[in-house]
């Protein structure tokens, strides 16, 4: 029975297919080449239908892939996205229409690394939580020029106030982005909770700014503040967008280390129900969370994490620090436990495989969040029990196990 596979090989301009039918892997093989544009898209659309193609895989260079996926996502089922180095041709034989053909028979073969690409719903919340992570990061990257700029003013205001960006901090600024130099009145823009001395505050913002340093500081702070309002209009708009999943994203939020924002960081990537990954140890792969195997000659020579989804592995590794410092947590065992024997690094890395496996079953099985921390977990009371018990059966104890009765108080 015939079954046709497209391989598509995606550059900026120019798409290079080719239909390979798996009944005749001998036969001559149909290719054709096609232009990016709207209309020549839907010519390939066109074409591949009529070549009754049941199956298409393509592989690309950055994002462009993302049109041809959007043409042909409505028209048919099994569409696949490669990776580009499963896909590699040998130094010297790298040929636009053999690299097509060998896409199609890779495939057929099962031998290529197929990427996750979610539905178009999902795919707005990627690309809404991904912008927001690259504005926080260009957020911090204005705070540090900032800083530098305040450094070579001889003005050392991030040393004696704990957060630069603060109500005290940008009142400061302000006044020196306009050209004020005189540090009493700057200090005198300090806020009444501020536990810095106010000797000590004006010696820090005696320094020797310019009118060079003040047109640049002011630039600078319109940066930062066109950056908060943009971050603001995207949590905006993400909440909007994942507003039906409202109650998913409040049982994620409960897990120590997650909140609201990185709970719909980790279902945007993921989804609301994991659905994708039938089992945690399948998620954990994906991300990269679980530990690598380099085995030669029966030896492990590097237990190091594969490469995965770099936007949850470093979700996950700023969550896992955040949930070992919850006091009296299960997470925070779980931490000191593998703090003497792995390191801090690899301890962290095993509180992060904790957190996916445990976001997956509240996704996946719908399930509440329990922190049982220091206080005694019926389960493992259970284990305890029967580990004790069959050790007494050993000796010739015949033993039973019953749940104690409550006590009625007495009045």
């Amino acid at each position: 029975m015939s079954y046709k596979v497209a391989g598509i090989d995606v550059h900026k301009k120019v798409l290079m297919v080719v239909v390979v039918d798996a009944a005749e892997p001998d036969a001559t093989p149909a290719r054709r080449r096609f232009g990016t544009l709207r209309s020549d898209l839907r010519q390939l659309s066109a074409w591949l239908q009529g070549q009754q193609v049941q199956e298409v895989v393509m592989e690309s260079t950055a994002q462009y892939w993302r049109p041809v996926w959007l043409e042909l996502e409505p028209r048919f089922e099994s569409l696949h996205l490669a990776q580009a180095f499963s896909n590699r041709a040998r130094r010297g034989k790298k040929h636009d229409f053999q690299d097509a053909d060998r896409l199609a028979r890779r495939k057929i073969a099962q031998e290529l690394v197929l990427s996750f690409v979610p539905r178009g719903e999902q795919r707005q919340w990627r690309d809404l939580t991904r912008m927001k992570t690259h504005l926080v990061g260009d957020r911090i990257r204005v705070h540090n020029q900032i800083e530098s700029l305040l450094e070579e003013m001889r003005i050392k205001l991030s040393s004696v106030i704990t957060e630069l960006f603060g109500v005290s901090g940008m009142r400061i600024l302000r006044a020196l982005a306009e050209g004020e130099a005189d540090p009493v009145r700057l200090a005198k823009l300090r806020d009444t909770r501020l536990r810095c001395p106010e000797e000590q505050l004006i010696d820090a913002l005696t320094g020797t700014p310019q009118p060079l340093h003040c047109v640049m500081l002011r630039l600078h702070l319109h940066r930062l503040e066109c950056i908060d309002e943009q971050i603001a209009k995207v949590s905006q708009l993400l909440g909007e967008a994942m507003k039906p999943y409202a109650d998913t994203v409040a049982r994620l939020a409960k897990v120590n280390g997650f909140g609201v924002d990185s709970a719909q960081q980790f279902i945007s990537e993921v989804g609301p129900a994991a659905a994708s990954f039938p089992s945690p140890e399948e998620l954990a792969h994906w991300v990269g969370s679980c530990p690598g195997q380099d085995e030669s000659a029966e030896e492990n020579h590097s237990s190091r994490s594969p490469k995965g989804n770099k936007y949850v592995r470093r979700l996950l590794n700023q969550l896992a620090h955040a949930a070992v410092k919850t006091k009296g947590s299960h997470l925070q065992a779980v931490f000191r436990r593998f703090l003497p024997k792995l390191g801090y690094k690899a301890a962290i890395w095993v509180v992060a495989h904790r957190l996916c496996t445990l976001a997956w079953i509240i996704l996946h099985r719908g399930v509440e969040f329990i922190e049982y921390g220091q206080l005694p977990n019926p389960q493992a009371i259970k284990q305890r029990a029967q580990s004790l018990a069959r050790q007494l059966r050993k000796l010739g104890y015949d033993v039973l196990i019953r749940p104690k009765q409550p006590v009625a108080a007495e009045i």
